[in-house]
């Protein structure tokens, strides 16, 4: 009986992904399939990975295909009740599952759940939940700060970081629209977000599990350290992928808010606005070139 499967979309960082497989392998949950969907498309890693874990399903990515679409991929893949979506930088405690699975059982509703993420150092949080800001982006609960036991009560959160996303199987099946389960349209950035709005609308409830522990490199599989959620580290982004970010921005508040909604909030998103189009203006002029090029473009 396979009740939980696990997704990992992995770039080929094979040192990533094998120490994310180790910690999947060590769980105390025994009932768990291991989904991984290669964007990168080495037949080496395949082999590698089936070397040392023959039960794992590793399947090449869709050409040109970003996180979202992997994700897609690999849900449709799956025959549990409940999906772990990882990404490959991450390292679980050996109960993460177990634990993380107690959540649902809170309330029939509950239909994602977070862990504690914490960075690699075991000491600094990444990550007790997403929080919706009144600037309409995702809001990391704790980010950045030392792991003093602040965050040692569970409840409900708006919605949960996509390094380490518990879902319902249930409540992606109902939200599954056109674009997927996540809005494929998304390159990358904001696709749990997206998601968790989504499901909140629909009555879906998001919960935090304290007792749920990973470890993760943020950006590891993309940048090492890089801490790409921050508006210095967008220096680090390609032209396409900031581009990507801002509409992604755009298209979640778009697809999400309600008319009321956004004028309430109207003056803190155009504060932020500005302050990222200025930022964009000095560090990455192209950007807006690039915005401007795909702004009508079908999106819908």
């Amino acid at each position: 009986m396979t009740n939980v499967s696990v997704i990992i979309v992995t770039m080929g960082t094979k040192n990533y992904i094998n120490s994310c497989l180790e910690s999947i392998f060590k769980q105390t949950h025994l009932l768990f399939e291991v989904i991984v969907i290669d964007n990168s498309s080495t037949q080496s890693l395949a082999l590698e990975i089936n070397k040392l874990y023959p039960s794992v399903k590793v399947y090449p990515g869709a050409k040109d295909s970003f996180y979202a679409q992997a994700l897609n991929q690999g849900i449709g893949l799956s025959r549990g009740e409940f999906i772990l979506c990882l990404n490959d930088d991450v390292i679980l405690d050996k109960d993460f599952i177990r634990q993380a699975l107690s959540g649902f059982s809170v309330k029939k509703n509950i239909g994602l759940v977070s862990g504690k993420i914490l960075r690699r150092d075991g000491k600094t949080l990444d990550s007790t939940g997403l929080f919706l800001s009144a600037w309409r982006t995702a809001k990391e609960r704790g980010y950045g700060l030392a792991n003093s036991g602040q965050f040692e009560q569970g409840g409900f959160i708006f919605g949960v970081n996509g390094a380490a996303a518990f879902y319902r199987k249930e409540m992606l099946e109902e939200v599954k629209d056109k674009n997927g389960y996540f809005d494929s349209r998304f390159s990358m950035f904001y696709e749990d977000l997206d998601l968790s709005w989504r499901a909140k609308k629909r009555g879906w409830l998001a919960y935090y599990i304290p007792t749920a522990v990973a470890n993760h490199v943020r950006g590891g599989s993309f940048r090492p350290d890089s801490g790409i959620d921050k508006p210095v580290a967008r220096r680090y982004l390609s032209d396409e992928l900031h581009c990507g970010l801002i509409e992604n921005r755009y298209l979640t508040i778009l697809k999400n808010e309600t008319f009321f909604g956004f004028f309430l909030h109207l003056i803190p998103i155009l504060i932020y606005d500005l302050c990222a189009w200025i930022f964009v203006l000095f560090f990455q002029p192209k950007v807006i070139k690039l915005f401007f090029s795909r702004l009508f473009r079908k999106r819908f």
